[in-house]
């Protein structure tokens, strides 16, 4: 009988996805957690759409004439885990939750044995019949916190359950996180970094850079972002393509792609301010990290080191700073598509002169 192949691993190949540095764009971060700093910041997009870049790029030159720039502001910061349990009754998981919230810190003493980076900072609920949803809520230093808060909650729900024997077992998450999907509750409570991006454009420049007037772009994001999302039955959303430049952002950094599903939940906001264009990307959702998983491998580790996110600072601070350099991108890149929509022809002429 011949002998039984050997099993091998399969091989791990590459997808190569081209890769340009756009910019640079000027960006001012208001004090928030951290000091205020201001930059010029040329950011890596790897994507196959390539009128991505020039569009970007457009909104990057703006953003170096209009004073400060981009200002950005980091509203939260928290990544969620939300485990799943059951009883009896809903009155059994009434009682359990009116003491669990009540010992935070005996918790927090918990999240601590799983890594050091790791904080314990809120926790929300939802009952449903007999099966509480209870969504954790965590500081993760300079990581996205995928893995670190699934580990902290697989150990804190080891501990409910032996604390309240009335409690079952039903998943470790229980889609109130909520991972990957367009929901409400990461809407209004926040998952990732939560970040504003402003650009105030002199009219001038609007109508020279931009081809069109402060009037046309806010006309258009109410009737296109605002009651063209509505009328699409759209979650907490009201944009024209935050996930393109989030994708091609968050493959070139090395983050977990999929998160782009939230990412993209976010809203703009437009004015005419004086007779200047005030323009706005609020984003809620901004899952990034600049270390763990995917962070090693060499062009990734190079592109962070070039936006200034591999610092010898205190933990969270680099992965802020993604963050903030993130929403700015994502402000270019709205920008120049609202302003070309405002057109008729312009957006199709642009992708048949770049793509053909």
């Amino acid at each position: 009988m011949a002998p039984t192949p050997a099993r091998t691993s399969p091989k791990v190949t590459q997808a190569p996805v081209p890769m340009r540095f756009v910019g640079p764009m000027k960006i001012s971060a208001q004090a928030s957690i951290d000091a205020a700093w201001q930059d010029k910041v040329s950011v890596p997009l790897a994507t196959y759409e390539i009128p991505l870049w020039h569009s970007v790029g457009r909104g990057a030159r703006l953003s170096i004439l209009c004073g400060d720039g981009i200002k950005t502001t980091l509203v939260d910061e928290r990544m969620t885990r939300s485990i799943l349990l059951e009883a009896g009754d809903a009155s059994q998981v009434l009682s359990a939750w009116q003491s669990i919230h009540m010992r935070q810190e005996e918790m927090q003493r918990i999240v601590s044995q799983t890594s050091r980076f790791a904080k314990l900072i809120d926790m929300n609920m939802q009952i449903v019949a007999n099966l509480l949803y209870l969504r954790l809520e965590f500081k993760t230093g300079d990581a996205s916190g995928h893995n670190m808060v699934t580990q902290a909650a697989d150990s804190l729900m080891q501990w409910v359950l032996a604390e309240y024997p009335q409690l079952n077992y039903s998943s470790i998450s229980g889609n109130y996180c909520s991972d990957k999907k367009a929901t409400a509750v990461n809407g209004i409570l926040g998952r990732g970094k939560y970040v504003v991006a402003e650009l105030t454009v002199p009219r001038g420049l609007c109508e020279r850079k931009l081809l069109t007037t402060p009037e046309k772009v806010v006309d258009l994001n109410i009737k296109k972002n605002l009651l063209g999302t509505l009328m699409a039955g759209g979650l907490r959303s009201a944009n024209a393509h935050f996930a393109n430049m989030l994708l091609g952002f968050y493959l070139a950094t090395g983050q977990d792609a999929a998160n782009i599903i939230e990412g993209s939940q976010g809203m703009v906001h437009a004015e005419v301010k004086q007779g200047d264009l005030y323009f706005s990307c609020t984003l809620p959702n901004i899952i990034v990290g600049t270390v763990g998983n995917g962070k090693g491998l060499d062009f990734v580790t190079e592109n962070l080191t070039k936006l200034g996110c591999t610092q010898d600072v205190e933990a969270g601070a680099n992965a802020r700073r993604l963050a903030q350099i993130c929403a700015a991108t994502v402000l270019c890149g709205e920008l120049s598509l609202l302003a070309a929509q405002t057109n008729p022809g312009e957006l199709m002429q642009a992708h048949l002169k770049l793509e053909r």
